[in-house]
């Protein structure tokens, strides 16, 4: 299939930054790969008081100003969706299952179904939650009927990175998203869109 015939979301939810950066190397890996992408953040529900009491967090709200909020006509758009959350208490945040709850109308329509879904996530410690957040994603997954791409054990980086549910960084704003995390978000990003353009030619093809 000729490139950039796969259309790729990134949906994602960040509060002081790191997760806003990998998703911003997962779009821009997907993009090099060979699809169009979508970078999207979904709304904010923290108040205004908390968000300023933060430093890190006002800066990352004012440096992602401009990324345009998720909208349920992003799903529809993507044939493949890869959402990004920080671990909260070993769960995925209150802002993405937000957005994701709003989509229930084109659940039941089967418009999120055959879809190819992968996620991300970031946490403050090792061992924070990063597994359990990335699983209980993925039962949403589940319940729309998509196509779950996780990276696995599939390519030497990911021996280092270590987490085969999809690509995490450990540490705050105050710990840069490391080498490890930047190759695994690549090979992640080229794994989503391998095999969605294959998914996609398969069903172009049996129809």
């Amino acid at each position: 299939m000729p490139a950039h015939d796969v259309n790729v979301a990134v949906i994602y939810y960040s509060s002081t930054g790191t997760i806003a950066e990998l998703a911003r190397l997962i779009a821009d890996a997907a993009e090099h790969a060979g699809a169009d992408v979508r970078l999207r953040r979904v709304a904010e529900l923290a108040p205004q008081a908390a968000i300023d009491a933060n430093p890190a967090w006002a800066a990352n709200a004012a440096a992602t100003a401009d990324i345009l909020e998720a909208a349920p006509d992003d799903m529809l758009w993507a044939d493949a969706v890869v959402l990004g959350t920080p671990t909260r208490f070993g769960n995925v945040t209150s802002q993405l299952k937000q957005f994701l709850d709003t989509l229930g109308g084109l659940w039941q329509q089967g418009r999120l179904a055959d879809k190819v879904y992968s996620g991300f996530t970031a946490s403050g410690t090792r061992h924070g939650g990063q597994e359990s957040t990335l699983l209980a994603l993925y039962h949403t997954v589940h319940h729309f009927g998509g196509i779950l791409i996780a990276p696995g054990y599939t390519d030497p980086v990911k021996y280092t990175d270590g987490n085969p549910y999809g690509t995490s960084h450990v540490g705050g704003p105050e710990t840069p998203v490391d080498a490890d995390a930047r190759a695994a978000a690549r090979v992640q990003a080229e794994r989503v869109v391998k095999f969605t353009k294959a998914i996609k030619a398969g069903l172009a093809a049996a129809s």
